[in-house]
């Protein structure tokens, strides 16, 4: 709607995981690295914590998209607290093996039978040169310590010398406790991140990395928003990505419609009002 306006090929404010628009803020860079260690070296288990819509999916999406799909099988478990543990089971077969047949009915799904038949489609995707990833995304949701047992159960697939997979367990800050609640399971993970909020200066330039990503060719010298806007900004989402996005989308929208050519601070009292942005 206002991406021609504003000299943009494309909405640079979506909340998706799309890899092009992860800003590289120095947390981000540093939970990159380490997770992607974490499948690289076949460390086994890491662990990414966060507050709510900070980049935590974002960032698995890219390392999935570096790893490249001609190396990687994985199985990305987005609503594991509607699961029970065969049922963990069975979407994580299903996730590195599509093509496998498996039963629907909850009475036919047993352990035993899923725990072998995953440890069979781990060693034919080794041996066809892909790499194994398992990664649980809104873990923090878990209540069942059941689903946390299972998850430590598959870490015990193993060679001599390697983890049959890896194992990425992400969510908001109060997955650290209930992990640690299982200490067998806390013991296995090998590497630790958390991201918090960005820093005003980071604000800055996150909003013009997705700006530059959605087409905006002069944005260092004909900046669309002022200085005092971007503070205004960083206080009313607290530097929150999600936030950040949902707000700069409305501000797009509205300077559109009201064919401003720079936005200020008294056009986010305006959204923050209209759409009750809180």
């Amino acid at each position: 709607m206002y991406e021609q306006y504003w000299g943009l090929n494309e909405k640079p404010f979506q909340n998706t995981p799309d890899p092009r628009y992860l800003y590289l803020s120095g947390q981000h860079e540093e939970a990159l690295m380490k997770l992607t260690y974490v499948i690289a070296q076949d460390l086994g288990c890491g662990m990414l914590t966060g507050v709510f819509g900070c980049g935590k999916t974002l960032i698995a999406k890219v390392i999935l998209n570096d790893l490249g799909q001609d190396r990687v099988r994985c199985a990305f478990i987005t609503n594991p607290c509607f699961l029970e543990p065969s049922e963990l089971l069975r979407a994580i077969v299903r996730g590195l093996s599509p093509e496998v047949t498996l039963p629907e009915k909850k009475t036919e799904l047993l352990a035993d039978p899923l725990l072998e038949k995953l440890n069979n489609i781990l060693l034919n995707n080794l041996r066809d040169g892909k790499q194994n990833v398992v990664i649980i995304d809104e873990a923090h949701t878990i209540e069942d310590m059941h689903i946390f047992e299972q998850l430590r159960l598959i870490l015990n697939f193993q060679s001599e010398d390697r983890f049959l997979l890896s194992l990425i367990i992400m969510g908001q800050p109060e997955l650290k406790d209930k992990v640690d609640a299982s200490k067998p399971l806390s013991q296995r993970i090998a590497v630790r991140c958390n991201l918090e909020p960005l820093k005003e200066d980071d604000v800055t330039k996150y909003i013009n990395h997705r700006l530059r990503i959605a087409g905006r060719k002069d944005i260092d010298t004909n900046p669309i928003l002022s200085s005092e806007t971007i503070k205004q900004i960083f206080k009313h989402t607290g530097g929150i990505p999600r936030r950040i996005n949902t707000l700069l989308d409305l501000l797009l929208m509205e300077g559109f419609a009201k064919k401003v050519s720079r936005i200020e601070p008294d056009l986010i009292n305006l959204v923050i009002k209209d759409f009750n942005f809180s």
